[in-house]
Order: structure tokens, then sequence, then C-alpha cells
């Protein structure tokens, strides 16, 4: 079986107003609120799981000081199609099974007196979009099994500057074979992605063991005993 994230188990979003983006995630589109505490390790923080399916959750974070200016087009896209800065999430979609169940919820959203664009027809996937709080660009789509040798445009590929046998290793990631020992920590190296902590920390940090990791920063007793 090839090795890779079989899905996305949470996407954290940042907020002001934990409450309004709650009310609207379990209201409007009827996702149950499966946990709200305190953020492990973050000082005056707090932490709110929805539910998707058992295995798959939208989290919320909301600190003293998540700044709260908008700008759109550069903190927030706004719309479908607007900009945002390199990094940051243009617009989250979320998965169902069938179109029947896509305008179900359309139907759902709009009876909570939220405006619906769509559905559209995207031939690989039927959307439709809606803003969720915070200026929040939502979508709901159905749709599984795309064909890479329809929707994968030449064109495309050029002007990203991809050659052909880079296309193919793309669609083909090379398998990983699992050693018998741990990968060591690679030493750090700036042409890499690397978490932002203040230069001294993230040393501290990366330099850890697996073990010593798993010891100091692992939270695991519920905050209240289960009902």
């Amino acid at each position: 079986m090839a090795l890779h994230p079989r899905g996305v188990n949470h996407l954290a979003i940042s907020t002001r107003d934990m409450k309004a983006q709650l009310e609207f995630f379990c209201d409007v589109l009827g996702c149950p609120l499966k946990a709200l505490y305190w953020m492990h390790g973050v000082e005056a923080t707090f932490h709110g799981f929805v539910e998707l399916a058992p295995d798959s959750y939208v989290a919320f974070v909301q600190g003293p000081d998540n700044p709260k200016d908008v700008e759109l087009g550069v903190t927030h896209a706004g719309n479908p199609t607007g900009t945002t800065t390199a990094g940051t999430m243009q617009h989250v979609a979320f998965h169902l099974d069938t179109l029947e169940e896509v305008l179900a919820l359309r139907d759902r959203v709009r009876s909570r007196g939220v405006q619906v664009m769509g559905p559209i027809d995207h031939g690989m996937i039927q959307s439709m979009y809606f803003a969720g709080p915070e200026n929040l660009v939502l979508e709901v789509c159905c749709g599984s099994g795309i064909d890479e040798t329809a929707w994968v445009d030449p064109e495309v590929v050029r002007l990203c500057g991809i050659s052909a046998a880079e296309v193919e290793r793309l669609e083909h990631p090379a398998a990983f074979t699992e050693a018998a020992e741990p990968v060591t920590q690679p030493a750090t190296d700036p042409t890499k992605p690397q978490l932002r902590y203040p230069p001294k920390a993230y040393e501290r940090i990366m330099g850890m063991s697996d073990q010593e990791t798993w010891d100091r920063f692992s939270e695991t007793t519920p905050p209240v005993a289960a009902r």
C-alpha cells in the first residue's frame, strides 16, 4: 500500500469568536461539537473541535493575541476566486457523497438565512459556495476519483515550469520503504520548510529526541469526566 496521508484529521482555523464559529458549524452545517478546552501548552487559548466524520474534524483556535484586522486579497480571499497571501487558505471545501446531499445541505444553509452560490458542475466535482463567520470562504462538494489523464493540463504544466518527467514523478510518487531503525532528525537547513519559533527555541525543540518530545508535550487526560 502506498504511504501518504489519507485525509484531513483536522483543519485548524484561527478565530476571535469561538461561539460564533461553533454556532455556525454546528447549527448551519450540522456538525456536532466534540471538544472545547484550554489548548494544550498555549496560555489563555481555547481549542474547539466539530466533527465532519469520526476521523475528520474542523478545529478552531481562539487566543487573546489573534489579530482582528481583515484585508481582503491579503489575509482573506473573500470569495472562491479571490487572491490571498501565499501559504494561506484561499478556501476550504468539505465533502459529501452525492449531489443530492449537496442540494439538501444547500437547503439547510439557506434555511438559516445564509446565501449560497451554486451548485456548480466543475466536471470532476460539483460544488456550492458560501461564507462563514470572520470572512471564511467555504465550499461543499461531491466527487471523487479524479482522472489525472483528463485533468492535468499540458499548458498549465508548462506555465508552472514542470517537465514531462516531473509530471510522471508527481503523478506516481516514489514508494517509501521503512527502515529497521527510525530516520534521524536532519540538521537545520534554511532551504527546507521550518516551523517558526524563536531561533534558540527552535533549535532546542528540533534537538529533542522523539521520546523526549512525546514525554514533554503529550497531554492525554480529558478536562472533564465523560458524561
